[in-house]
C-alpha cells in the first residue's frame, strides 16, 4: 500500500528525508517558507566532517572557561539576556560532556558519522544538475553538483606549538582507533601544502577522510531538484500550522491545506516551535554563528578548510570566495545580531588567510539546532501515530543530512535500520 507524506523544512535534513521516502515509493510534499538550502543549510564551513568521531562538548578546562567567561573570545560569545533561557540547557549540556558520556556519545554517533561522505555519495551519483525544474527551487544549470564536493579533508591548525603536539599525538590515536586517514605538518609542512597562508600557526593536522562542499546551499538545491525531477511536489507553507487531521496530518500551504498519513519535522533550529504546542519538551536550543566572504588577496589560493582550533572560526574556500565562519554565539531566536565575534574572527584571520574585502553586503546569522546531549532527535513521535522526528544536528546537520534520511526512512517503512535507532529517539527527555 502506497503512502503519502509532508516533510516540513527543506533544509538538508529535510530535503534528504525527502528523496529517501520518495525512493521507497512514498509520495512526499516538502514544505518551507523559503526556498530550500536557504537557511541553515546555506550558511555553514561546507564540511562534510567523517573524522569529526567526537562531538564538540562543553569545555571542561577551568583556564578555558574563565577565558570564555570574559565574553570576548572568537569561539564563544553570549547575549548576558539570553543567559537565563540557557541555564538548564548549559547545565544538561555540562553533565552530558563529562568524558565518560562524552564517550557515549561518541559511539552513538559513530555508526552516523562513519557512513555520512558515502550517504552523499549516493545521491550525488543520482543527480544531474543540468536540467531545471523551477517551483522556487533554483537553477544551477550547466554546473556539475559533483564538483562542488572537494575530497581534500580539512586542516586543524595550532598557533601553540605544546597545544598542536599534544594535539597531534591525540589524532595519531584517534585515526588509528577508527582507521581514518591522517598527516601532521610542522609549520615548514603547512606552508607547503597550503603556500597561501601567511606565518602565524606552529603546524597543523590534516584529516583526509572529510569532503568539502564549495557552496552548501547549493548543494541542498542540487538533491532538491533531484527530488523535483523524481516526481516530488515542494511548495511554500506555515509548518506552524501543522494539525492532526483524521488519521493524518495536514498543513496550510500558498497552494492551499495538504493532507498526508506521515509527517516528518525536520525544521533544524524552529522544530521546537512545532512539537512543544504539540507536548513535547525536546530541549532543543540555538547556538548562533555568523559568516562572511572575502576577497584573496594571497598569492596562491586556499585548497581545502582550515580550523583555527585558539581561535575557534574556520576560513574555508568557497565559489564565492574565502567564507570566514565565527564559532558559538549564545543568544535566543528573537534576539539582534552582533558583529563583534565575527569582526574579531576577521581581524585574527585576515593576515593569515590573506582576507581582501568583504564581498557581501552584510554578515549573514543563522542558528544551529542543539540537544545537549550531543544526539539528534531521529524516530517516531512517541504520542502521536504518524509523526516523526528529523532535528537537532547540533553542528552536523550538513554532514548528517542524508544519512539521517536514509535512516529515518527505514524506521518509517519498517525497515531494519542500518543501525540502531535507539539512541536518536525523542523519548529518551521523557
Amino acid at each position: 500500500m502506497s503512502k503519502d507524506a509532508i516533510v516540513l523544512g527543506a533544509g538538508i535534513v529535510g530535503v534528504s528525508v525527502a528523496l529517501h521516502l520518495q525512493a521507497r515509493g512514498v509520495r512526499v510534499t516538502l514544505v518551507d517558507r523559503r526556498a530550500p538550502g536557504e537557511e541553515t543549510s546555506y550558511g555553514n564551513a561546507g564540511l562534510i566532517e567523517a573524522s569529526s568521531v567526537v562531538p564538540y562538548g562543553f569545555p571542561r578546562d577551568w583556564r578555558m572557561l574563565l577565558r570564555l567567561m570574559r565574553n570576548d573570545s572568537t569561539m564563544l560569545r553570549y547575549d548576558v539576556r539570553s543567559l537565563p533561557a540557557y541555564a538548564r540547557w548549559l547545565a544538561s549540556f555540562w553533565r552530558e560532556s563529562a568524558p565518560e558520556r562524552l564517550a557515549g556519545a561518541a559511539r552513538d554517533m559513530l555508526p552516523l558519522i562513519a557512513r555520512c561522505v558515502a550517504e552523499h555519495e549516493a545521491l550525488l551519483v543520482r543527480t544531474d544538475m543540468r536540467t531545471d525544474t523551477g517551483n522556487g527551487v533554483g537553477n544551477e544549470a550547466g554546473n556539475d553538483l559533483r564538483a562542488l564536493v572537494r575530497p581534500v579533508g580539512w586542516l586543524e591548525a595550532y598557533r601553540s606549538p605544546a597545544q598542536f603536539e599534544r594535539e597531534r599525538e591525540d589524532a595519531q590515536r584517534v585515526a588509528g582507533e577508527h582507521r581514518l586517514r591522517m598527516a601532521a605538518f610542522d609549520t615548514a609542512g603547512l606552508r607547503a601544502v597550503e603556500p597561501s597562508l601567511a606565518e602565524g600557526y606552529a603546524g597543523a593536522i590534516h584529516w583526509m577522510d572529510p569532503a568539502s562542499v564549495a557552496d552548501p546551499g547549493a548543494l541542498v538545491k542540487g538533491y532538491a531538484q533531484l527530488f523535483l525531477r523524481e516526481g516530488g511536489t515542494f511548495v511554500k507553507g506555515d509548518a506552524l500550522t501543522l494539525r492532526a487531521q483524521g488519521s493524518g496530518w495536514q498543513v496550510q500551504t500558498d497552494d492551499g491545506p495538504v493532507s498526508a498519513e506521515l509527517a516528518v519535522v525536520a525544521l533544524g533550529p524552529w522544530s521546537d516551535l512545532v512539537t512543544a504546542p504539540l507536548g513535547y519538551r525536546v530541549p532543543l536550543m540555538v547556538k548562533r554563528g555568523y559568516h562572511m566572504h572575502y576577497a584573496s588577496a594571497a598569492g596562491a589560493p586556499l585548497t581545502r578548510p582550515v580550523v583555527d582550533i585558539e581561535g575557534g572560526y574556520v576560513v574555508a574556500p568557497m565559489n564565492r570566495g574565502l567564507r570566514l565562519t565565527t564559532g558559538v554565539e549564545l543568544a535566543s531566536r528573537g534576539r539582534p545580531p552582533n558583529y563583534a565575534q565575527l569582526d574579531a574572527a576577521e581581524r585574527a584571520a585576515r593576515p593569515v588567510f590573506g582576507l581582501g574585502k568583504r564581498l557581501d553586503e552584510k554578515p549573514w546569522m543563522g542558528m544551529r539546532p542543539c540537544t545537549p546531549d550531543m544526539r539528534p532527535v531521529l524516530g517516531p513521535a512517541p504520542r502521536h501515530a504518524g509523526l516523526w522526528f528529523a532535528f537537532g544536528h547540533n553542528h552536523h546537520g550538513l554532514t548528517l543530512g542524508p544519512v539521517s534520511g536514509r535512516l529515518v526512512a527505514e524506521q518509517i517503512m519498517g525497515e531494519t535500520p542500518f543501525t540502531d535507532p535507539r539512541p536518536y529517539l525523542a523519548h529518551r527527555f521523557g
